[in-house]
């Protein structure tokens, strides 16, 4: 059965922290980070593993729903990390999950059976 569009099972949610290490966008290592949708949710974004990044409560609320790459040009924070970092995780993601399409592979972050 396929995920629905807004699946974030709390597993992957750990897994994207520890890939961050901290706020996707600053860099603080906060101990209480938020779930903030790269692509807003008003503009079409999806609550998956794809779109979530870590974000520290300052950077989520100061980002709310505006597009991410002019917002961290606004807030002068470096952009161009950001946008290699979170390439990088999808391409970790998509190796992931084409192992785990390969019989007897299992995936680390697909949902705990």
């Amino acid at each position: 059965m396929d995920a629905a569009d807004n699946d974030l099972t709390p597993l992957q949610w750990s897994q994207i922290r520890s890939a961050w290490g901290g706020c996707a966008y600053c860099g603080a290592a906060a101990s209480a980070l938020q779930r903030d949708c790269v692509l807003p949710l008003s503009r079409g974004g999806r609550y998956t593993i794809e779109n979530i990044v870590p974000a520290c409560r300052s950077c989520n609320a100061s980002k709310s729903n505006d597009e991410v790459t002019s917002w961290m040009r606004r807030k002068k924070l470096d952009e161009r990390s950001f946008l290699l970092r979170h390439r990088a995780f999808l391409d970790s993601i998509a190796e992931v999950l084409e192992q785990a399409e390969a019989p007897g592979l299992p995936s680390r972050l697909t949902a705990a059976s």
